[in-house]
């Protein structure tokens, strides 16, 4: 008898045990863009480094109001006034500029009246004291954690590093993820070929799939179903991710299983308990893990947001490397399924999430139209319109 297929999370926990996190370097903030810190990375400086102030308008002590105030001087951005604010006076003032010594308020300038160098009150003033500044460290103190390891670096998080004193970060290094298509029948996209000839597009979703996280790609290309070209093309490849699309199920010309093995690999899995993507696989080949996805590019996207992401993630040291889900309403009847998940192509429309009528894994085009995978766990009930299910976005 033929083994139970594995479940999806287990899947994911086999697969992620197969490789630990690639190794680190010190990349400038440019480059450290979309990858995973490997360190905690703290603050070197605190932000703000002085109290600054948060509008347009005169510095001043709160206790000297309702004035009025002699102005002895300006403070700007870069330019800070060098002289205190005694009793009495007032110092004009603009956004991010330091508050002069002696200030501890900001009259708005909305508020304010000013004759020559005499400053009045032209409105209620600041109800209380320290109104409109930006006190020293509101944002962050030096030494706080700012970016924890695992973490990853955001176009916001690249912001905080660079604004408290950062010029490069500890990162895991990039991933380097070979891919290859398998299969008589496949044709580069584009060129002619025989009447029943497919044009290959596995390679080029999966690199623009892969396009946001921080790989280096290798282009293995189209592989025949040859057993002796799928096993030199494997062997001879330095990577640390194999991925593999057609040739994984149990067919006379679905050679990669008995290619891989031949080239060296051992194979951890193969079988998961999805729909589509069933024949999936995952081993070893050397120091590179490998995934073969199926053929079908159905089945190849969603095994690709499953396992391959996720891998690549876990390898460029991400401390969660699934991929988020959210909440969606259901607008049809769902009827109940098997032992396997499924995955369904849905549109989000109008509040409500819509499945596709027909969701066999050859149709591309209900792929292309789709905003979410909607998830159905094994052996879940029917479900009804108004019902809550977990999505993931793809829009």
């Amino acid at each position: 008898m033929s083994k139970p297929l594995l479940p999806i999370a287990e899947a994911q926990r086999r697969l992620f045990a197969l490789a630990e996190p690639v190794g680190v370097e010190t990349a400038s903030l440019a480059q450290a863009a979309g990858r995973w810190a490997s360190a905690d990375i703290p603050a070197k400086r605190t932000q703000p480094a002085a109290d600054l102030s948060a509008m347009d308008g005169y510095a001043l002590r709160f206790a000297d109001l309702p004035g009025p105030w002699r102005v002895v001087g300006e403070s700007a951005a870069g330019r800070p006034l060098v002289t205190s604010v005694s009793a009495g006076e007032a110092a004009r003032i603009f956004t991010g500029a330091p508050m002069p010594d002696g200030a501890d308020t900001v009259l708005v300038q909305e508020e304010a009246r000013r004759e020559g160098d005499t400053l009045h009150l032209a409105g209620e003033g600041p109800p209380y004291v320290g109104r409109n500044t930006r006190r020293r460290g509101l944002d962050f103190t030096a030494g706080d954690r700012l970016i924890a390891a695992g973490e990853r670096i955001t176009p916001a998080r690249l912001a905080v590093a660079a604004t408290a004193g950062h010029g490069a970060l500890p990162v895991r290094r990039r991933v380097r993820v070979a891919i290859a298509s398998t299969g008589d029948e496949l044709v580069e996209p584009g060129q002619p070929g025989p009447d029943a000839a497919l044009p290959e597009s596995n390679r080029a979703m999966l690199a623009a799939l892969l396009a946001d996280l921080p790989v280096e790609l290798i282009d293995l290309g189209i592989l025949p179903d040859r057993l002796d070209i799928q096993r030199d093309a494997f062997a001879h490849v330095a990577c640390d991710l194999l991925v593999t699309t057609g040739g994984a199920s149990v067919g006379d010309h679905d050679l990669v299983r008995p290619a891989l093995e031949a080239a060296g690999a051992t194979i951890d899995f193969w079988r998961v308990a999805l729909r589509p993507g069933k024949p999936m696989m995952a081993g070893r080949l050397g120091d590179a893990t490998v995934l073969g996805l199926p053929g079908n590019p159905v089945s190849a996207f969603v095994t690709a947001i499953l396992f391959v992401r996720p891998m690549i993630a876990h390898l460029a040291g991400a401390s969660d490397p699934l991929p988020s889900t959210s909440l969606g309403v259901l607008g049809e009847i769902l009827p109940a399924n098997n032992a396997r998940a499924d995955y369904l192509r849905g549109i989000e429309r109008d509040g409500r999430v819509h499945v596709a009528a027909i969701q066999d894994s050859s149709m591309l085009l209900t792929l292309a139209r789709s905003t979410c995978l909607v998830i159905r766990p094994p052996n879940a009930p029917a479900a009804q319109p108004g019902d809550h299910v977990e999505l993931i976005d793809l829009a």
